[in-house]
């Protein structure tokens, strides 16, 4: 009985939430309280006291708004990763028709949700993140689609950035763009971990990502993943 109550506290994800909205906190908090997948680690409206707080409890997962006064989300990110290296990072925010979503994503953010998602979406995000895969809503994958169509018909005859990869990069591309880790790529692929891993640091290398986000991005861009 008693490893069982282990087993079922080890899958629990503790989240810490902030945002400087006290209701939005406050219905965060009672949605998460009602499913049994996850705990509320902490909240906080400010987002400096939150990176302290984060280094302390050490989440599983943050929930992180971006236009917070004093510091913003997204600055936020590099201090919550220093804090607190292993706890992902989920944007929560109206803002996702513009720049912040690449701006959060290279900052290091593990996922992109809109405020106004379906609350389902809101678990499968932090599940997402936690089983170490990155994840962007629809609605903002939708937008950024949008954009990258737009983007092209002004500039017809551009040359994409992943015209420089061998067959075999693109494949680990795609691959890493949807979240696969080095190993997974490498039995998705029927290749060695190490081949898989120099196959990633030529393709960065050669389109100029530093992360999966990036990747992520790009792949969205270049066409590569879509809603």
């Amino acid at each position: 009985m008693s490893d069982s109550k282990t087993m079922e506290a080890k899958s629990t994800i503790r989240v810490y939430l902030v945002d400087d909205q006290t209701m939005i906190r406050a219905g965060f908090r009672s949605l998460l309280s009602r499913d049994a997948r996850f705990e509320i680690a902490g909240e906080s409206g400010d987002p400096r006291s939150a990176v302290a707080a984060i280094g302390a409890v050490m989440p599983d997962a943050v929930l992180l708004d971006i236009t917070m006064p004093g510091l913003s989300g997204i600055d936020a990110i590099p201090l919550i990763r220093k804090a607190s290296p292993k706890t992902r990072i989920v944007m929560l925010t109206n803002h996702e028709g513009d720049s912040f979503v690449e701006q959060a994503m290279r900052a290091g953010a593990d996922g992109y949700l809109s405020k106004d998602s379906e609350p389902a979406e809101l678990t499968l995000a932090l599940e997402s993140v936690h089983r170490g895969n990155m994840f962007l809503s629809p609605k903002v994958v939708g937008w950024l689609v949008s954009r990258n169509r737009a983007d092209n018909s002004a500039t017809p005859g551009a040359k994409s950035r992943i015209d420089v990869l061998t067959s075999r990069e693109r494949e680990v591309f795609q691959l890493l763009a949807i979240g696969k880790s080095n190993k997974e790529v490498a039995k998705a692929l029927d290749i060695s971990v190490g081949t898989a891993k120099k196959h990633r640091e030529n393709l960065q290398r050669k389109v100029g990502c530093h992360s999966a986000a990036e990747l992520a991005l790009l792949a969205i861009r270049e066409g590569l993943l879509s809603t």
